[in-house]
């Protein structure tokens, strides 16, 4: 064969590979994951999540309870601690945990916390969000975020650009995920849904209008509710990000009987999204849920109220995980300590995308929650 028929030979053998080739960069991913939500219940402690209502706070002294204490022993006291956790948290406990994975209880030799050293709200976002701590950021007044969330990341690939949502009842989140820089799709604080109206959203715009505050930067879980689910149902949304408030709210005014009622609520409004979206066939079996907090809290009568560096055990929080691809394991027990800052990678993997390795500061994905 002369060079020139070699050569032609060679342009052939190209171009007949050429679309195997070009196929197999295209290659779907193994991954049934469609959609990621995010979600994030404010300082909500592992204690709570793991051993269900705490016993040394069901009593007006140190629990601060107003209400009916033996309404609420009745609604979410039981003897042993298996059936307690699941009586405040059914959807976690029935559905995500034994579906899923959860991370946590140290108790049983699994550690989940924060890496910033602070354990408060901004810097545990932060993290949460870019894969790493920034020391720089140290107050909730912080300002706007210089650094890079992966929602804003996942929002520069063009099969998500425009899909990627922040649904949250603190109004930081505006600056935590940058706002005006980052273009995503965003429902925070005070601030009425946006929109064509229907009419039981513009009585929604009302409320949000016209109710007595108790915190300024803090709408109230439920009427976040109503907006996220509206805009589920009506959006292909493929990365979302709920963050719930109240109980953070509750605990930091002493009343430990509105924690666990928040509580209690948080558990109903991640089971009404999760069964929202397991109706709707865009979202049914291709969505997986990362469900967790932004920091911990202190323990004893009275540093159960706060959280930071100077309540020990602040650092310390829970993170679940359920989707189509991640294995039934249940309660993980006798595991490696994982992070907070592994939420942010982890968040990408399920929707093909390696974020620790274009942002090489972040942790890398949770072990074991996807399939290797």
């Amino acid at each position: 064969m002369n060079k020139l028929s070699r050569t032609a030979f060679a342009i052939a053998i190209v171009l007949l590979l050429a679309p195997r080739l070009i196929f197999a960069q295209q290659a779907p991913s193994h991954l049934k994951t469609r959609t990621v939500v995010l979600i994030v219940s404010d300082g909500l402690r592992w204690q709570e999540i793991f051993t269900g209502a705490d016993p040394a706070l069901l009593n007006e002294k140190d629990g601060g309870i107003w209400d009916d204490v033996n309404r609420l022993r009745r609604d979410y006291w039981r003897d042993d601690f298996a059936e307690r956790r699941r009586a405040l948290f059914p959807f976690l406990w029935n559905v995500a945990a034994k579906q899923g994975q959860i991370f946590g209880n140290q108790a049983e030799g699994s550690v989940a916390r924060v890496t910033n050293g602070l354990a408060f709200s901004y810097p545990g976002y932060n993290e949460m969000l870019t894969g790493h701590l920034d020391p720089h950021v140290d107050s909730n007044e912080f300002g706007v975020n210089p650094n890079l969330t992966v929602f804003e990341w996942l929002n520069r690939f063009p099969e998500l650009h425009g899909k990627v949502a922040v649904y949250g009842t603190w109004s930081i989140f505006a600056d935590i995920f940058n706002e005006k820089r980052s273009g995503l799709v965003m429902q925070v604080g005070w601030d009425p849904p946006k929109g064509a109206l229907t009419p039981r959203e513009d009585l929604l715009n009302r409320l949000y209008r016209t109710t007595t505050r108790l915190d300024d930067d803090d709408v109230y879980d439920s009427f976040l509710q109503i907006p996220l689910l509206e805009y589920v149902r009506k959006n292909d949304v493929r990365v979302l990000f709920v963050g719930y408030g109240e109980t953070d709210n509750w605990a930091h005014s002493g009343r430990y009987d509105l924690v666990l009622e928040s509580a209690h609520q948080f558990d109903r409004f991640t089971e009404e999204l999760w069964e929202t979206m397991q109706s709707i066939p865009a979202y049914r079996d291709q969505t997986t849920f990362i469900i967790t907090t932004d920091h911990g809290r202190g323990s004893g009568p009275v540093d159960w109220k706060e959280h930071g560096v100077d309540q020990k055990g602040s650092e310390n929080i829970w993170i679940a995980v359920i989707g189509p691809d991640t294995r039934a394991m249940g309660e993980r027990v006798n595991v490696a300590p994982v992070t907070q800052a592994q939420i942010a990678a982890t968040v990408a993997a399920f929707l093909g995308k390696d974020y620790a390795k274009d942002v090489p500061s972040a942790a890398q994905p949770l072990p074991e929650v996807q399939p290797h």
